[in-house]
């Protein structure tokens, strides 16, 4: 079953390339050049997923996200300049929930959307079945519905941002590493410059404020990568 995606990019050259290489691979590719008509259409509900480029006509790639992500949750890969480094935090800090730098390899770039589509098949409910749920002193996730609660009230969270706590509630009070954090919560190997584990880390610990006990909830082990504490045996479920 094709996958349709939408394209927002000022490149036309690139838009044809990269629709003829995908098409092949199951994905049906819609391109405009223009930012607020790619706001439109990917507003308009029908994509599964959607490539955004930062540099655009009319409307700014962050703005458009910014847009989407009001009323939205549909997948979103941002394309940013070769060594922007501010833009990839940005994006992710908005809501993004990949990023690519330009000039880029199509076979990365259908490996980033593979990765997305299988996280985004992990949310598809199954009939019949109870959703679960995970929960860690005041906080509670229900894998069904894919929502947060932190001290009973709603925790807005982005779609990585969900995979990346899901993880470590999981394992609570085992320090994960950030490969193994990339692997489960992004879907793809992990690279040493890549700061995607900690931009999602910062955005979770700012919405998450200080735990129960007014510690951390999430720490940073030094070289190593992240522990999720908890303050008392027996937790989760």
């Amino acid at each position: 079953m094709l996958k349709r995606l939408l394209l927002i990019d000022d490149d036309a050259g690139l838009c044809e390339l990269l629709a003829s290489y995908l098409l092949p691979e199951g994905m049906e590719v819609q391109a405009v050049h223009d930012g607020g008509e790619g706001a439109a259409l990917a507003l308009a509900g029908s994509f599964d997923i959607v490539v955004l480029d930062v540099m655009l006509p009319t409307l700014g790639g962050f703005e458009v996200l910014r847009r989407i992500r009001q009323s939205s949750r549909v997948p979103v890969l941002m394309l940013t300049a070769c060594g922007d480094e501010v833009d990839r935090i940005v994006g992710l800090e908005m809501g993004a929930d990949d990023y690519l730098a330009k000039p880029f390899n199509p076979r990365e770039l259908l490996a980033r959307l593979r990765a997305i589509q299988r996280r985004s098949a992990e949310l598809q409910p199954v009939a019949e079945e109870k959703p679960s749920f995970l929960e860690v002193d005041d906080v509670a996730m229900n894998l069904g519905t894919r929502t947060v609660q932190r001290g009973g009230g709603p925790l807005e969270v982005t779609s990585l941002e969900f995979s990346v706590l899901e993880v470590l509630l999981r394992l609570a009070g085992t320090v994960v590493t950030r490969e193994e954090l990339t692997r489960q919560a992004l879907g793809r190997d992990f690279r040493s410059y890549d700061r995607s584990i900690d931009v999602h880390i910062s955005s979770l610990r700012r919405k998450m404020g200080p735990a129960v006990n007014g510690g951390e909830r999430i720490k940073s082990v030094r070289g190593v990568g992240y522990l999720y504490s908890h303050s008392a045996p027996g937790y989760g479920r």
